[in-house]
């Protein structure tokens, strides 16, 4: 069939125009990509605490072999400007408070300063930022090993989730229950210097904050900011992971032991006019079930046996 050459070029140009519209499948692979990564480079937040968080440094300070903050400044930011966590200070900041409260003790305060014992709030949680120990890929300068361990003659590196020659960062972030001790959360996450772009788009590393908050050179380093979109990886999906715990720590433990204080009786039921299950002297540990009934409370023995005993009698086990 003839077409007229002025079709043709119609025609022509409206299949390049369109080829041209339509982004090719590694365009729209990047592009998604791309949202997906600037996704993980935005603090999370939350319309509800998930309780009281303490964070403390790792034991090795490999930080300071890449001219950084302690990872500890690092998480309080994220802690701070997502809401999800109420934050108790347990480093400079309880070192001065309690600098403070030495001195209402010593009666150096003013009158009325109201500063005494039973005013600090519990941590329920305590989250440790560290790097992932590796025992595999040894090329560059990762090598598998003792974690936070420096090689020798390499320059600084370190042993463990930090390669300066691939500029990637694998670190983790480990959770435990202050009052059971159970490690209720461990969350890995990984970043490379590709990431760094989506980081940046996403304005993370903008305003300083995180100088402001103490976490030097994560912001203006480029392994600092490897590492900021690694534990920032780790930090939402561990954001993600308390959605599933108890809203009450406190409340979701077990009610903490008690010791007699003088010698008294468990009774079957809650009235001393109950049934004497047994005899309890001064220095026994209870254990109470959380019922109450007016000074008499329900608790075990460490034998298993089960009834109420007088409140006036016993006290915390410290």
């Amino acid at each position: 069939m003839h077409i007229p050459a002025v079709v043709r070029v119609v025609l022509c140009g409206c299949l390049s125009a369109a080829f041209a519209a339509a982004p090719s499948p590694s365009i729209a692979a990047q592009t998604a990509q791309q949202e997906r990564s600037q996704k993980e480079a935005e603090i999370p937040t939350c319309t509800k605490k998930y309780g009281a968080l303490a964070i403390v440094e790792p034991e090795r300070n490999w930080w300071q072999e890449y001219g950084l903050g302690s990872p500890e400044a690092l998480l309080k930011v994220f802690v701070s400007k997502s809401g999800c966590f109420t934050l108790v200070d347990r480093g400079k900041g309880m070192a001065a408070a309690q600098a403070e409260r030495a001195l209402a003790s010593s009666g150096e305060l003013r009158g009325r300063s109201n500063v005494g014992k039973g005013q600090v709030k519990a941590a329920d949680y305590v989250l440790v930022p560290d790097l992932v120990s590796q025992n595999r890929n040894a090329g560059g300068n990762k090598v598998g090993g003792i974690l936070g361990g420096l090689l020798p003659g390499a320059a600084g590196a370190v042993l463990g989730g930090i390669s300066l020659k691939k500029k990637t960062a694998d670190v983790v972030l480990t959770v435990t229950d202050v009052r059971s001790s159970e490690q209720v959360a461990l969350v890995e996450g990984h970043s490379t210097k590709t990431d760094l772009g989506w980081g940046a788009g996403g304005g993370l590393f903008g305003g300083g904050a995180f100088a402001a908050g103490g976490a030097t050179g994560y912001a203006d380093t480029e392994i600092g900011q490897v590492i900021t979109l690694a534990y920032l990886k780790a930090y939402t999906d561990l954001v993600a992971q308390f959605a599933a715990l108890p809203d009450n720590a406190s409340a979701a433990n077990q009610q903490q032991a008690v010791t007699m204080a003088k010698p008294g009786r468990m009774y079957s039921g809650p009235s001393p006019t109950s049934k004497v299950v047994r005899t309890l002297d001064a220095g026994m540990m209870l254990y109470p079930t959380g019922q109450k009934q007016d000074m008499l409370w329900e608790v075990e023995d460490e034998l298993g046996n089960k009834g109420w005993v007088s409140s006036v009698l016993f006290q915390l086990s410290k």
